[in-house]
């Protein structure tokens, strides 16, 4: 039962989440929704996002299966993806991200 949770991060502090529907019984969930963050354009280099996919469980603790970040200070993709995200403001860009595991 996974759902996607992202996390506006400043200074290793989250300033906001936003977290996608829960996708029931299955292990291949696909994400049509749009997670939205107003970011002042003069703060906008200071922040990142973290972007966790969690498994749901409604008796026990909510388990992160991966996690990955989009941001300046990010490496590779996530640093990538944000260039792109701040050429084109206020229209969605896709990326994909492949997870790293939490431990």
């Amino acid at each position: 039962d996974p759902y996607v949770k992202a996390s506006l991060m400043a200074e290793g502090r989250r300033l906001k989440k936003r977290k996608t529907s829960i996708k029931k019984n299955t292990l291949n969930p696909s994400y049509n929704e749009a997670l939205v963050f107003d970011v002042p354009h003069e703060s906008v280099h200071h922040v990142s996002l973290t972007i966790a996919v969690v498994d749901y469980d409604c008796i026990g603790h909510n388990e992160v299966i991966g996690l990955c970040r989009v941001g300046s200070d990010a490496e590779g993709p996530g640093r990538e993806h944000w260039a792109q995200m701040l050429a084109n403001p206020r229209k969605p860009i896709e990326h994909w991200h492949t997870l790293v595991e939490v431990r």
